[in-house]
Parts: C-alpha cells; structure tokens; sequence
C-alpha cells in the first residue's frame, strides 16, 4: 500500500503532513510501518462478530415487543387524556354515563387557592362531569328563592349538581354539608376540558361577565380578584394556549414560505457539499474569512447598542425580572441582552482568529482531507440520502418508545389521595377510601376539617403495578438503546462505503458497484452484534445521566451544598464518559466495516492507531469539525438572512406576498432550525467520510 492515498489532485499539505511525520499507519495497526500492496479495501470474506450480544439484542426486541403488548392490554391513553371526576371517572369517555359529559366542574373554585392542586390539576373540592360550562353568576341560595319562581332555574342549576340529587328544597347547610351541589357557579370557559371562570380585562381591569364582585352561597362579597388568584394554578396555561393558537394561526398561513426556506436550505447545502470538490480551499477560506467578518459586524452593532441604551430609562433593568416575552422588541431594549451578545461574539471570534494563527498548517490538510471526501461524495452520491432511513428508523424506535410509556403511565386502578384546604393537614396527600373516608378519623381531624378523599392517579397493588417505574426505566433503556442502533448502522454502512472508495487504485473506474447497498449488508449480516453492544454501552451512560437529571429536579428543594456538589460532580464525569464512549464507538465502527472485527478488537486497535498519531488526530479531528460547522451556521445563518428580510417586508419585489403574521419570528425561528438541521443531515454524512479517510489515511 502506497505511504499516501489520496488521488493526484490532493492538496500537497496532506503529502507534507505526511512526510513531517511518521509513515501513516497501514492496515496492520501494531506495525506502524508495515504496508500490505494487496489490500483493496473492506474485507468481504468475514465472519459474524459479537454473537451473543446480536442474540442477546434479538431476544430483547422480542421481549420490548412483549413490554409493548402488555401496556397496551393494560393501558388506557385515555386516562391522560382525559380529565377524571371526583370518583375516577372519564369525562367524555364513550360507553359510559358521562359520555355527553367531556368538562370537568369545580364545587368551589376558590377552594383551588391551594399548592395540592399542582397535583394532577387536581383540587380540594368535588368535581363533577358537565355538557357545559356555567354562564351565569349564581348561588344555591338564590337558586332556591327563584325556584319558588319557576323551575327553569333549578332545572339549569341541577345540572351542575350530583347525578341523582333532585331536592331542591333541601337546606343550604346540609347541601353545603353533603357536597350535593356547587355553592355558587361564576361565568365560565372549558380550557384543557376543565371549566374555568371566564377572565376578561377591560380598561386594565380583570372582571368576568363585566363584574369585578359577587357573592357567594353565604351571602359574603368576593372578589374576581380571589378568583384569579385560585384558579392560578390551572389558568397560567391560558396565556400558553393562546400563545399556541397565535403559533398555529402563524404556520397555516406562511407553511409555504417555510417549506420553500427549508427547500432553499436543501439546495444550498448541496451545492456546498459538490463545490467543495472543486473550490475546497477558496470557499472554506471563503466561509471562514466571512465568519470572521459578519462576528465583527456583530460587535461592532452590540457596542452601537449599548451606546445607544446607555442613558435610557429602563434598560438596565435584568432579563430574569422580565421573563418570558412574545414580543422580541423588549429584550432588545435591555442593556443585559446585547452585553450576552458582546461577550459571546467576543469569544468566537477570539476562538476562530487563534485556531487561525497557531494551526494554519493544520488548517491546510483539513482542507485537503474535505477536498477528497467531497470527491468520495460526488462518486458515491447516495450516501446524501441515506440519513433519510435513518430518520425513518430513529422516528419509528422514537413513537414506540412514546406509545408504550404513555400506556404504561396509564396502567392501573384508581387510587385516590386526600385533599385538604389546610396546608397543616398532616394526612394531605395520604391514600384514602372515598366510601369510607367520611366516617374515618382524617375527616374529623380538626387540622382537617374540609378535607376530601379525591381521585389522583392510576395505579394498582399487583406485582406489575408495583414495578411500573421499573418497566418505564427499561422502557427508556430500551428506547435509547434501539436509538443508538440505528445511529451505529448509519455509521458502519457510511464507513465502508467511503472505505471502498479510499482503497479504490482508479477512481471511478474501481469503485465497487453499489457499495451502499454491500456496505449495508456486510454491517446487518456480519455485525449487528457488534453495533448492538457499541449501543448498549452508550445507552446505559445515557441513562445514567437521566438519572442523574431526575435525581437533581427531586433534589431542588433540599438546601444542602454536599449533595448538590457531589450530584454536579457525577453529571460532568458522566458527561465526559458518554462522549468519550461516542468518539471511540465511531472510529470502532469505521474499523469494524473496514476489516470485519469485533467490537472490542476494533477499538483497542482504533484507539492505539489514535494514540499513536494523538496530535494529527486531536487537531485535525478538531479542525475539520470546526470547518464543517462554520458550513452549518453560513446555511443556516443565510437561508436565516433571506427568511428575515422576507418576513418583515424589507425586499421590496415581493413584499405584496407576505403573509400578516401574529409573531414574525415564528416562521423565522423554524426555517432557521430546519436549515441547520438539513445542513447537519448532509454534514453528518461528510464528517462520517472525513473521519474514515482520516483514518484510513
């Protein structure tokens, strides 16, 4: 084999890299020095690698088969979905009585003044399935007076009341008592099928039905205000739902101006990827150069701001005061967002001129090696599209993985936990019976008075509801597990394409016909085992690292500096491992395709090849990665550019064509994200082929 094995149009920065240093390792990886003319790529006479472990993942894709049938068997989504009266019964669930009743009614809404309702919007007081919600202010008491009227009242009332009570007559005490019926009913909406009263704000004043006070069953005067105040707990997503609606009344009228952003994004990165074959060095120069400039202007503008903003009231005020905002326009006059943008610009462009001035001659050879993989692409065009199966394997092991944990979370019976309206209520939150509670020792409690024994959640007392968390863990290992997989078989098959074409001695001329399609095959029949173990090391790091993340939210409240040491601690060294476990699985992989070994073999010998050339590797790994991802950031920065311009109706052609947009940003924001997503499907496939010649080279 040939000390160098880039074609004769390479750039001559790889030829020197490689007479500064030592011979470039031939494909006996203990001999560094050894080069063997006869081999011609890929093995293609090779034997199945780590079969226990392909085994061991068979029978585990049967067994989640087996997982996923029993949540469904003992499941119901509905029970997420829909909201449960105080007896754990569906609103709006069909087959049963409350078919024609899909809203959920509070007795007293002000009893929501509460933290429990933070739990499973639940809240201390009955709640009863309704048709609808109430559009009247009312009490039980001015029901009964103008009951002596006319009936249409209490027939109206009753429906509001428990199924079967039908005394209108019956004492306000007792009524109140029993819980038969709601002390009052306020104006109000269905919002996340529970009603909630109907807020309007009117010359800044909250009211409901234009009333900002009323009065309740005991004749005492109350506030919309206290209104407010206790449905805040379920009513802080009133703001997110019309923010949603606003959002999705956004992309139904500009989907077309997205998908013509995102298509421009297509058409960009491509023509990147083939001009790179032939204007490597100028464009990459040309990108960087433009970076460089554009991070300039950028400082140069954020220095402008904060002149500007120096001396005006208000603007010093800081971002977390201010909070979520729709309207970009007011973080934009704070002082504190463009001093973020300063610094963060600051240190990019120090970063990018640094790389610059000591690894110029690094930067060479990583252009030489994007020069040649670029020409790997052009002659072996497929493999721009294969991330597109990809994506259809990641999106099917990512809605099964959704599908079972929903049933599993819906697994179970009704269990239902006690409300109180006391805080100091040492039973709140206990498991009760509800046909038994009223005559218990927790409802006579005098820290308990009030109390109600409530519907909560599903759960159960069987073995298999008793390892519901444990199903949902390995749920989640599995998931990720297959998750992996399918980003390994991505990487092997691109690894033995590119392979084929560095070992090819004419070039297109002895390039293996359809070696996508062969280097598919060799990594599904040979070495799925080994695929399967590289994603199994690296989803149980993941799911470490979950773990970690749930044990650091449970943890908040606890005010202990040990802990929370110790748990930042595991999180870096975790973080560190998994992408150290990422980094040696990919180059495993590129020599599992490459000579057909196990998993292990592959990467002690990719790790020493690595360590025997760590400096070539650590830069120009770096260097090339950096290249490419200055390529995704001019895409998306661009196609950002152009979509800008268009959207707020500053090119003047086609300003008549844009659409009357509630937040511009919207379509903004998401043909932004799509393109640098597009633009790393298409840059993945180049850095896999980047890393193969690499380390093929």
């Amino acid at each position: 084999m040939a000390p160098h094995r880039y074609t004769a149009s390479s750039s001559a920065a790889v030829k020197s890299e490689t007479a500064a240093g030592a011979a470039p390792p031939g494909p006996y990886y203990g001999e560094p020095h050894r080069f063997d003319a006869s081999f011609r790529g890929p093995v293609h006479r090779r034997s199945c690698t780590d079969i226990l472990c392909c085994l061991i993942f068979i029978i585990v894709i049967l067994s989640y088969v087996a997982l996923g049938i029993v949540a469904w068997l003992h499941g119901d989504p509905r029970k997420v979905l829909h909201p449960t009266n105080s007896y754990g019964q569906f609103c709006g669930q069909k087959g049963t009585p409350n078919a024609k009743k899909p809203i959920l009614f509070y007795f007293n809404i002000l009893k929501c003044a509460n933290p429990t309702i933070l739990i499973n919007l639940q809240c201390p007081t009955t709640q009863m399935c309704v048709t609808k919600c109430p559009d009247r202010f009312a009490t039980y008491t001015e029901m009964q007076l103008q009951h002596m009227l006319s009936k249409s009242y209490w027939e109206y009332y009753r429906q509001f009341c428990k199924p079967g009570f039908s005394n209108p007559d019956k004492p306000v005490s007792q009524v109140l008592r029993d819980e038969d019926c709601p002390s009052m009913i306020v104006p109000s909406r269905p919002f996340l099928q529970r009603c909630l009263p109907d807020f309007i704000t009117l010359n800044g004043t909250v009211t409901v039905a234009n009333r900002t006070s009323f009065k309740d069953a005991l004749e005492m005067a109350r506030s919309v205000t206290e209104l407010q105040h206790a449905a805040k707990g379920i009513t802080g997503l009133v703001d997110t739902k019309e923010l949603g609606m606003k959002i999705v009344e956004d992309y139904a009228k500009s989907w077309a101006w997205i998908l013509i952003g995102l298509l421009l994004s297509l058409a960009v990165s491509l023509l990147f990827i083939l001009l790179l074959r032939f204007t490597a060095g100028l464009l990459l120069w040309t990108t960087i150069i433009t970076v460089i400039l554009l991070l300039a202007y950028g400082l140069w503008y954020c220095c402008m701001e904060l002149s500007r903003l120096r001396h005006r009231p208000g603007s010093d005020v800081a971002i977390v005061e201010v909070g979520l905002q729709t309207d970009l326009q007011v973080y934009l006059q704070l002082s504190q967002t463009w001093i973020i943008l300063l610094v963060s610009l600051a240190v990019t462009e120090a970063s990018i001129l640094l790389m610059l001035i000591f690894l110029r001659r690094r930067v060479r050879v990583a252009i030489a090696l994007l020069r040649e993989a670029s020409k790997a692409i052009s002659h072996i065009m497929s493999t721009l599209f294969f991330p597109v199966i990809t994506f259809l394997l990641l999106t099917l092991c990512i809605s099964y993985w959704a599908v079972t944990a929903v049933y599993l979370a819906s697994s179970g019976e009704a269990v239902y936990r006690v409300m109180s309206p006391d805080v100091s209520c040492h039973h709140a939150n206990s498991t009760c019976n509800p046909e038994s509670f009223n005559r218990s020792i927790i409802s006579t409690s005098a820290s308990c008075l009030g109390s109600q024994c409530l519907f909560a959640f599903y759960g159960g007392e069987t073995s298999y509801h008793h390892h519901l968390f444990l199903l949902q863990l390995s749920n989640l290992l599995l998931g990720l597990w297959l998750i992996n997989f399918s980003l390994a078989l991505e990487q092997c098959t691109l690894a033995g394409t590119f392979a084929s074409y560095y070992w090819a001695k004419r070039k297109p001329q002895d390039i293996p016909p359809c070696p996508l399609f062969s280097s598919f095959s060799r990594a599904i029949r040979y070495h799925t085992g080994s695929l399967a173990f590289g994603a199994l090391i690296l989803s149980a790091a993941q799911l470490l690292r979950i773990i970690l993340e749930y044990l650091e939210q449970k943890l908040k409240g606890v005010d202990s500096s040990l802990s929370r040491f110790i748990l930042n601690c595991l999180k870096c060294c975790f973080w560190c491992l998994e992408k150290f476990i990422r980094y040696m699985n990919r180059n495993a992989y590129i020599m599992v395709a490459i000579y057909g070994k196990n998993l292990c073999t592959s990467a002690r010998e990719a790790f020493f090849l690595l360590m025997r050339n760590v400096v070539r590797t650590a830069v120009l790994d770096r260097v090339t990665d950096f290249l490419l991802f200055l390529g995704k950031v001019l895409i998306a920065g661009g196609v950002g550019v152009v979509a800008f311009l268009f959207f707020t109706k500053k090119i003047p052609v086609i300003q008549e064509e844009v659409p009357i947009l509630n937040y511009y940003w919207v379509p903004l924001l998401t043909v932004v994200i799509g393109a640098f997503l597009i633009a790393h499907a298409f840059f993945s496939v180049y850095a896999m082929c980047v890393d193969t010649l690499f380390l093929c080279f």
